[in-house]
């Protein structure tokens, strides 16, 4: 990081970093993230921060899992805020890595107001959200002028597990082209229901991306009607982020990069050696 001429911000002890780790794909962390991540003492991460991110922490660094996934035991989202507040006051340098960005369906701002309650100092670092990510591995743009100018992000998972009972259904499926639904695959078949029972017709497309950005990425291309059928036949399993409208039809023309489909176009080195191969040839101009 010091040979790149660029000054990053310093993890003073006492703070806590909410740090996004994007959706899956090393590459796509930010450049502060990875700074976060090689100053910090303790990590407190998320089940949906993968593997190969782990590695980019500081050998010295203490992980603590936190990770909170549907239907799976784990720790309240309260205590786990408490703790890093109980970290901080340690004197320790926290980092909250979390998958997405921490402010998007990912509790961060809960975790924050807590921290502000108690007096410790933080740092929001976003990261890449899966809703824009994954849908652009998938080779579907959210938003194109021909298909929609707006787009509307929606969790079908609230905090008691279930579809959360404050979405105004009618204005959901009435106000925007594209919606992109998160956390929905419990509830898809609720969830396209209700849309199709406030105006969006049964045949529009949907796009089901699974395990976005990474080798496991899987695709499903179906229609708002079919969807839960079609999930459940194909045997998708969370996480997965849910594509509704026109622009999943581009998908048949802008599928750059599917990882199922062992694409051979694209070469991958080292990040180290990345410059080596930018370099002329023999060191000649």
């Amino acid at each position: 990081m010091a040979t790149l001429g660029i000054d990053f911000p310093v993890f003073e002890p006492g703070w806590v970093w909410l740090v996004g780790a994007g959706p899956g794909d090393p590459g796509l962390l930010t450049l502060h993230a990875v700074n976060a991540m090689q100053q910090a003492d303790i990590v407190v991460y998320d089940a949906l921060v993968d593997d190969r991110i782990l590695k980019l922490l500081r050998p010295e660094a203490q992980r603590i899992y936190a990770g909170k996934r549907g239907g799976r035991p784990s720790a309240k989202q309260a205590d786990i805020s408490l703790y890093l507040v109980e970290l901080a006051q340690q004197g320790l340098r926290v980092l909250r890595l979390k998958g997405g960005d921490p402010f998007v369906f990912g509790r961060g701002g809960e975790e924050g107001l807590t921290l502000v309650e108690h007096g410790v100092p933080f740092r929001v670092v976003p990261g890449i959200t899966a809703g824009i990510a994954g849908a652009a591995y998938a080779g579907i743009p959210t938003t194109h002028r021909d298909c929609n100018s707006s787009v509307t992000f929606v969790t079908g998972h609230g905090a008691s597990g279930e579809v959360p009972d404050n979405i105004n259904w009618a204005a959901l499926a009435q106000g925007a082209p594209v919606l992109v639904m998160y956390m929905a695959m419990k509830h898809l078949r609720r969830i396209s229901g209700e849309l199709m029972a406030n105006g969006r017709t049964g045949d529009e497309p949907v796009a089901i991306i699974s395990r976005a950005t990474t080798a496991d990425q899987h695709i499903l291309i179906t229609t708002l009607a079919n969807a839960a059928d079609d999930v459940e036949k194909a045997n998708l399993e969370p996480p997965a982020v849910c594509i509704v409208g026109k622009v999943v039809d581009l998908r048949d023309r802008l599928n750059w990069l599917s990882p199922q489909d062992d694409v051979k176009t694209v070469r991958n080195v080292p990040f180290d050696r990345i410059l080596d191969l930018l370099a002329p040839a023999g060191g000649k101009d």
